[in-house]
């Protein structure tokens, strides 16, 4: 079933991308329980397996039902367009008790019996307490199942973010919108997600954020209530080479033409990137990372663009064609 939001002529001005750890951290926190998730994460949950096992996160599965409702202020909309997650963990332990306490029963409403067991009997009688706790646990997950692959999460977040800001320099909100999911359908100011049940909201003014997620795939997340600003969760794009090592995607045709370093570069770049980026996510040197692609860019291989203090580089149809290990590259093998 549908949920439509309606936009007005001011709400077209108002819609921006944001990137958030805090968000990441709460759709991890669920993706462990969701194996529908996992099949992107393997070598993320063999890596936090053990850093898991001393986590206590029973409060907080309890506030993420199947279906329905979860507490608007443990991931309340982004800050800013790159908040930190101090700074967004902040503003939860912030947050009003009594609000919390009615967004917390609708959670539990969702999951039969769970206002009545032991710890959400506890949660409801205290939210001033419930609060301080479930921040304390979503920073306690913070540190051990996101903090350690950040840089990694938001090179990738903020490709996303670089690519679809170009997208909609070029086509529009109308046309953006549905390329972020096929799930997403627009019509004459008013954007269609495909929903669990009929819901409808006028933006009236606020904008909508857009984040893209690593831990939310595959689902697209929508809502928030008033007095949030309406938001928009979608899988982030090139989420299926996240966690592959440089040996796993380099072709060695390309080894054998370009050299290792930069054939690797190359063949991370299956989204725009950073160098900065780059050199964590490949555990490459930055000075090294840079000439690479100084020189893949003067072979014609690459383009750089700039969005704001950050510069993005992607493959030419040429470099991709020869990152998948074919075309060219086997002429030359």
């Amino acid at each position: 079933m549908p949920f439509h939001m309606h936009f007005g002529q001011d709400d077209l001005l108002r819609c921006r991308f944001a990137v958030s750890p805090l968000w990441e951290t709460q759709e991890a926190v669920r993706t462990l329980k969701r194996p529908e998730r996992h099949a992107y994460h393997p070598r993320w949950l063999r890596r936090i397996r053990e850093a898991g096992r001393g986590l206590d996160l029973s409060a907080l599965w309890l506030l993420m039902p199947r279906r329905g409702h979860s507490p608007d202020f443990l991931g309340p909309p982004p800050i800013g367009p790159a908040a930190r997650f101090e700074e967004e963990i902040a503003a939860v332990r912030a947050s009003d008790p009594v609000a919390a306490l009615d967004d917390m029963a609708r959670a539990l409403a969702c999951t039969p019996g769970a206002a009545d067991s032991p710890k959400g009997r506890a949660l409801l009688a205290d939210p001033a307490a419930a609060v301080l706790e479930l921040a304390d646990a979503m920073e306690a997950a913070w540190h051990a199942l996101i903090e350690p692959d950040w840089p990694r999460l938001r090179a990738l977040l903020e490709a996303d973010v670089a690519f679809h800001s170009r997208r909609l320099a070029e086509v529009g909100l109308g046309g953006l919108l549905p390329e972020l999911d096929r799930r997403l359908q627009w019509d004459a100011g008013r954007l269609t997600v495909e929903w669990r049940d009929e819901h409808a909201r006028h933006l009236s003014g606020q904008g909508l954020i857009l984040i893209p997620s690593v831990f939310s795939w595959p689902d697209v997340i929508s809502g928030f209530d008033p007095p949030w600003q309406p938001t928009l969760a979608y899988p982030v794009r090139g989420i299926s080479g996240l966690w592959a090592e440089p040996s796993d995607r380099t072709p060695e045709a390309l080894v054998r033409l370009l050299g290792r370093g930069r054939a690797t570069v190359l063949a991370a770049l299956d989204a725009p990137a950073t160098t900065s980026g780059l050199a964590h996510r490949l555990g490459l040197a930055q000075s090294s990372v840079s000439a690479h692609l100084t020189a893949l860019r003067g072979a014609g291989l690459l383009v750089s663009r700039r969005y704001g203090h950050q510069v993005f580089y992607e493959c030419t149809p040429l470099g991709t064609a020869l990152a998948a290990g074919g075309g060219v590259a086997q002429e030359f093998d």
